[in-house]
């Protein structure tokens, strides 16, 4: 239908799935970013300017934090990573965006990724603020499948 509106989605809602692993919800998840260096590249004939060739693909690392409850699953996923190296503890990621009536509406799948950094928030008899978890998760690539 013409002038039908296509308003963008909201970023308050949205699932994280890790392979293997439930986490009831997270307050916050980056989506990371990548970036394809470019490569300068010159031929002798080809005066007076250089080309530019792609390079290598770096992906940034994913953010999550969530409020510390009693499941230890994510914090025994870095232990392994701290005890044993990244090797077999890799797992596949997910970032799914909902939209307001529930329904999946973006995807993001991310490979190979394991956790790098595990960050609690610090204690405070002064405030009564939820005690969040912070864990960044490097990986190798992401790709938007939705």
């Amino acid at each position: 239908m013409p002038g039908e509106r296509n308003d963008p989605y909201r970023n308050f809602k949205f699932r994280v799935e890790i392979e293997g692993i439930q986490v009831a919800g997270f307050a916050d998840a980056t989506i990371p970013d990548s970036t394809t260096k470019s490569v300068d590249y010159r031929e002798g004939t080809d005066l007076p300017h250089q080309r530019k060739l792609s390079g290598l693909t770096e992906y940034a690392s994913i953010t999550l934090k969530k409020g510390i409850t009693d499941s230890m699953d994510l914090y025994n996923w870095k232990k392994q990573v701290e005890d044993f190296g990244a090797i077999n503890a890799r797992k596949s990621i997910s970032l799914i965006l909902i939209d307001e009536e529930g329904n999946d509406k973006a995807q993001w799948n991310i490979l190979e990724a394991w956790p790098t950094k595990y960050d609690p928030s610090d204690f405070s008899a002064k405030a009564n603020d939820v005690v969040i978890e912070t864990f960044e998760i490097l990986h190798e690539g992401v790709t938007r499948t939705k």
